[in-house]
């Protein structure tokens, strides 16, 4: 029998909500699908009963569960709308491997896919256990609709069961979180919480309350063409110089050869012309100062080539998000209530650092302070993704157990 919160992301999960990270898709959120998504989590919703539902034209959707004890500070919980724009997120059909035999998982026939575990080692910590996957042309999506399915199956909970005790609980399904826009137009104020997590991390028990400092590096190259047979001494390639840009950057500094707390450049587009080419990174540190050193980096290379070919290199670095430790370990009973949780329902917390971003950053920021908790996928933004029921079945427990113990504390004066 299929459980409540594996239901949910079953269903889920077939509606396509992927984000478009392209400029020309500037609005919020950048693609009506996920738009769609939030109508249909709006209408279940009101069917729960909540109270406050909004959805607003910038694809925020809110709601609110009125306490059943008095005095406990606002509890809030946060899950994104879409999913990675890196694979395809159109016609996800998703299949659930049954106490999985600790073999190779066959994904697609015609395409010869399969998961691995002398690929992806850590499905041996799943043997017995039931998997979702993939059908191997697309995503799965727990990124993060497993998130959005914990969090609906635990206000369901709450509501069949008005008897359990817990404050005030205010939901937010933020659009475009996979492009860096997720809390673009949150307005903290108005969801009115004292804190609250991203339901949005990967294995059983992750923790997570710092991530990288990130930027953006975008490269522009004017090159000179000419006929390639009289080109001597007149051509300027574009594609060379980009190329030799590419070249003066830490080769080993890369995410497929980094890890933990190892910061890297990562190249995310490389195409042009013998007249003009254009090279799109990212740079990511977990220290501010670990952050600059890259970006120094990135303009020596660019001054670098100039000396040589003439001012034919232009740099942009934009600033991304920074890291949220700073912020929450002035609140760190956020974090230590997140841990007595996860102990309380037999889970291990495992304080990892996201090597990436999270909402929870920029909230955090913005004062409120965010840390992420898992949901028991893997493999996200790729045709590997997997995600262990028992784990998203935990993390509805866990959920329940936050609600539980925040209810239990006394809301500071110090909080709005």
């Amino acid at each position: 029998m299929t459980s409540p919160v594996l239901e949910r992301f079953l269903r889920y999960a077939a509606i396509p909500s992927t984000s478009n990270p392209k400029e020309s898709s500037a609005t919020s959120p950048s693609t009506p699908q996920q738009m769609d998504f939030a109508a249909v989590l709006k209408e279940e919703l009101a069917a729960l009963g909540l109270e406050e539902i909004k959805l607003t034209k910038k694809g925020y959707l809110t709601a609110t569960l009125p306490a059943t004890v008095e005095g406990a500070p606002v509890l809030g919980l946060i899950a994104h709308l879409d999913t990675s724009p890196e694979v395809s997120g159109e016609g996800v059909t998703p299949r659930i491997v049954s106490a999985y035999d600790g073999k190779e998982i066959l994904l697609n026939s015609e395409e010869c896919l399969t998961l691995d575990p002398e690929e992806f080692p850590e499905l041996l910590d799943y043997r017995g256990e039931d998997l979702v996957v993939t059908d191997g042309t697309t995503l799965l999506g727990a990124d993060d609709k497993a998130g959005i399915a914990a969090i609906m199956t635990l206000l369901e909970q709450f509501i069949g069961h008005p008897e359990l005790p817990h404050g005030k609980i205010r939901i937010a399904f933020t659009p475009d979180e996979e492009i860096g826009r997720g809390t673009n137009y949150f307005d903290v104020a108005a969801f009115g919480a004292d804190f609250a997590y991203t339901v949005d991390g990967g294995p059983l028990g992750e923790l997570q309350y710092e991530n990288f400092n990130a930027a953006s590096l975008d490269v522009c190259i004017t090159g000179r063409n000419t006929h390639p047979g009289t080109a001597r001494g007149k051509m300027v390639n574009a594609l060379t110089l980009a190329r030799k840009y590419a070249s003066c950057l830490p080769e080993e500094e890369v995410p497929e050869l980094t890890e933990h707390y190892e910061g890297f450049f990562h190249l995310l587009s490389f195409q042009g012309t013998v007249e003009k080419a254009e090279l799109s990174y990212i740079i990511r540190d977990f220290s501010e100062a670990g952050l600059s050193r890259r970006k120094g980096i990135a303009r020596e290379a660019a001054a670098l080539l100039n000396r040589t070919y003439g001012d034919r290199i232009s740099i942009q670095i934009t600033e991304s998000y920074k890291n949220m430790r700073e912020r929450l370990e002035e609140h760190f009973e956020v974090v230590e209530l997140a841990m007595q949780a996860m102990k309380d329902c037999g889970v291990t917390p495992r304080t990892v650092p996201i090597r990436g971003g999270t909402d929870g950053a920029r909230l955090s920021w913005n004062g409120l302070p965010t840390p992420n908790l898992f949901t028991g996928g893997h493999n996200f933004h790729s045709r590997y993704e997997f995600l262990s029921v028992s784990s998203l079945e935990k993390c509805v427990e866990v959920l329940l157990r936050i609600a539980a113990l925040a209810g239990d504390m006394k809301r500071s004066e110090e909080r709005p």
